[in-house]
């Protein structure tokens, strides 16, 4: 810096000063400018502040015509302080003029100045405003200079996050520091969320940002460091899982990001400019995370999480905070607000106060998309950046139907959110009266309608939604939210409350669907080049047998003198089925040498989802006691569309030709041979996905709980024959240029359907 010796420092001293100043936020505004030009030899500084229309103001100046402060404004793709703002890089030029992007503003009287330094003002990541030098001469300022202007940069980010410049905004204008946001991700779980902002992983708040012993602060930096280094070493050693479920891999990545050098350099340097150990380590990740959110590459953005998650364990080391949040503190109304979360993670909050949860990461057939269904809550993901977006307290509304998210929403939003909400609260008390009228149509069909499960929550959606039983039990889910592999004993006790929850109605236990993307935190995890594909389900079950017949086992004995129904996930062949179903006779066997008593009733089915089935249908009806479609993956598979992948999941939809053929030679062949069959994937939890299905001939169905009633509330309006005359013609021969699903949803109007 070209002040004096130590500039940065006594410069952040002084700002100190200012801050504590009683006076009004433009004086303050005005010190400052002043201060930093006087400090850097610079004869212009001027602050820009970003505004909720996404417009720069210019808010302070020293150098410039005093009269254009608050009457300056410019686009953010406007002139080199745009271009700041908008990349949030800094920009060092000599002639300034002579740049492509500069822009003339002649109220300014900038035209004589040629030098310029231009760097944003962060917060989270978030760029809040721009801080600008410039001199007459033609010249390079140095890289101290740049990192000195950066460093109180970060005391304007906390003015301007404060509030305090409020007072100086018009109407429509106000600093962009909590802007209202309209954003839209991937639904995940129907319903509509009116609260307000819990962050899964609290942001730490740094409010000592200038430190008054450089060396005790370095010091207490390498400490910190240290610790982190230690605590990482003894994870990996104990093989413990950090908060949020990581893995060994991720805690692998948490060492080697804590031994970079250039982290660490970049970290000392910041401290050195004048900071508290605590602020640069905020400064430093903000700097990273603003570059970083420009970046497409996803593995690049996943490495900025890596940083994220390790720069925030540093900082609560520093400032003596604990890792987990404290979640016995959660408000009424509570919106959960993560990067990603596991399902274990999620069922550790109060249920009662948990209204709704958005996620950066997650798609609708993800674990926890599961859990928030089971739950009832509404659900949105894919929403970037989201945790950094928001505060805690925010009010927030989720729309987990259509994926949009309001952050910090106007009254006549919200007003018609709660509108929303009371004709949802209507439309689910006319279901709830349906609870206990029998499914059938108008014509006289009879449509049995169950329930996807896997948790003990839920449970008692089988009274509350009048099902006919449980269609699908996903057995892994218990699997997936315990820190250890569960006993035979604790598999045991689920199955036996599940069992006498249903009654008299059936339940129908899918065994362990878990490998691909189902990775269990105690197993390890094998690197495959496509999972999906790969080593899961009915194959890792049969590779590993002990695990299999564990299960088996449980099931056999949770279900003594019951009826028992077991289905095998992801068979590509009846030769898979066979062995499986061999595997459940010797478990019968060695049960009754042990003189167990037995199931009143074992039968074995097989779910179809890979698409080979389809041309194994006559021999796998012999062998099968029942069948269930899981059309998530069956489409997935026929597409060659990865349903977790944002780009490919809605390409092709699953009310298309190559698809309801498929599941009509099903239900066809089923007819046949007389073999039950069950449709249990998201299409049946769609009104028009149910009317489809029950016009090919399916009469089970099994479904998201909080989908039963507007699904039983259409198949009571519906008439199978005129329905099946509109769709079986379709499949055999669909009409050029007219999808499928809008001739259902003219159909539906017509006669006057509730979609």
């Amino acid at each position: 810096m070209r002040g004096a010796l130590g500039g940065p420092r006594v410069l952040l001293r002084r700002l100190r000063e200012v801050m504590a100043e009683p006076v009004s936020a433009q004086e303050r505004l005005d010190k400052i400018v002043v201060l930093i030009a006087a400090n850097m030899v610079a004869e212009v500084c001027s602050v820009y502040v970003l505004r909720v229309d996404s417009t720069l103001e210019l808010y302070a100046t020293e150098g410039l015509k005093r009269e254009a402060v608050h009457e300056t404004v410019l686009r953010q793709d406007e002139g080199l302080v745009g271009l700041v703002a908008s990349e949030a890089n800094p920009i060092n030029l000599s002639d300034a003029q002579g740049h492509p992007a500069f822009s003339y503003r002649p109220e300014t009287g900038e035209e004589i100045y040629h030098s310029f330094l231009g760097v944003p003002i962060l917060r989270a990541g978030n760029t809040l405003g721009v801080l600008v030098v410039q001199n007459r001469a033609r010249r390079t300022y140095s890289e101290e200079e740049e990192e000195a202007l950066q460093t109180t940069a970060m005391v304007l980010a906390e003015m301007i996050a404060s509030g305090e410049l409020l007072t100086l905004a018009k109407p429509g204008a106000e600093p962009a520091i909590r802007p209202r946001l309209h954003l839209t991700g991937a639904a995940l779980a129907e319903g509509i969320a009116l609260g307000h902002v819990v962050l899964h992983e609290p942001r730490v708040v740094v409010k000592d940002v200038i430190a008054d012993d450089l060396q005790k602060e370095i010091r207490r930096l390498d400490e910190a460091i240290v610790t982190l280094r230690s605590d990482l070493d003894r994870m990996l050693e104990r093989g413990e899982i950090a908060e949020g479920g990581e893995h060994r891999e991720v805690l692998e990545a948490y060492r080697m990001f804590a031994h970079d050098q250039g982290w660490l350099h970049r970290l000392r340097e910041a401290v050195m400019t004048g900071l508290t150990a605590e602020a640069a380590v905020e400064r430093v990740q903000s700097d990273t995370r603003a570059r970083m959110l420009r970046v497409t590459d996803p593995y690049l953005r996943e490495r900025l999480h890596d940083l994220d998650d390790l720069g925030n364990r540093l900082m609560r080391l520093l400032m003596g905070q604990d890792h987990a949040p404290p979640r016995e503190q959660l408000p009424d109304n509570a919106i959960l607000v993560a990067r990603s979360m596991g399902p274990a993670a999620l069922l550790d909050y109060d249920r009662r106060k948990l209204r709704g949860l958005i996620l950066e990461e997650g798609g609708p057939t993800s674990h926890v998309s599961i859990v928030a269904r089971a739950l009832g809550i509404a659900a949105v993901g894919e929403i970037t950046n989201i945790s950094g977006l928001v505060d805690a307290g925010d009010a927030i509304i989720v729309d987990g139907s259509t994926g949009d998210v309001h952050v910090r929403p106007p009254a006549d939003i919200e007003n018609a959110y709660r509108d929303r909400v009371k004709l949802r609260a209507g439309r689910q008390a006319q279901y709830r009266a349906l609870r206990d009228k029998p499914c059938v149509t108008k014509d006289g069909e009879h449509i049995s309608l169950m329930i996807n499960a896997g948790l003990l929550v839920d449970l008692p959606h089988i009274a509350e939604t009048g099902a006919a039983g449980i269609g699908l039990f996903r057995t892994e889910l218990q699997f997936m939210i315990a820190t250890t592999m569960p006993r035979i004993s604790e598999q045991l006790s689920l199955y036996r409350a599940v069992l006498d929850a249903a009654g008299d109605k059936p339940v129908t236990f899918r065994t362990l669907d878990i490998g691909g993307d189902k990775v269990l935190p105690y197993m390890r995890q094998v690197e495959e080049e496509n999972p999906a594909l790969g080593w899961r389900a009915i194959r890792l079950g049969l590779d590993r047998p002990g695990l299999m017949r564990s299960q088996v086992r449980a099931l056999l004995q949770a279900a003594a003198g019951r009826w028992l129904k077991v289905m095998f996930p992801m068979i590509a062949t009846v030769a898979e089925f066979d062995q499986a179903k061999e595997l459940v006779e010797r478990e019968l066997t060695y049960l009754r040498r042990h003189r167990h008593k037995l199931p009143e009733r074992v039968e074995v089915g097989a779910m179809i989802e890979v698409p080979s089935l389809l041309y194994q249908l006559d021999e796998l009806m012999e062998r099968a006691d029942f069948l269930s479609v899981g059309s998530n993956d069956l489409v997935q598979f026929l597409y060659a569309a990865d349903r977790g992948n944002a780009r490919v999941a809605d390409r092709f939809d699953p009310i298309s030709a190559p698809v309801l053929r498929a599941l009509k030679d099903i239900i066809d062949k089923s007819r046949e041979t007389g073999t039950p069959v069950t449709l249990c994937g998201e299409l049946a939890s769609k009104p028009i996905g149910a009317l489809v299905l029950v016009a090919l001939g399916y009469r089970s169905l099994s479904l998201t709980p909080t989908a039963l009633g507007p699904v039983k509330a259409l198949l009571l309006e519906l008439d199978t024959k005129k329905a099946a005359a509109l769709v079986c013609p379709l499949v055999e021969k669909p009409m050029k240029g007219v999808a499928i699903r809008q001739q259902l949803e003219a159909f539906a109007a017509a006669e006057g359907l509730p979609l």
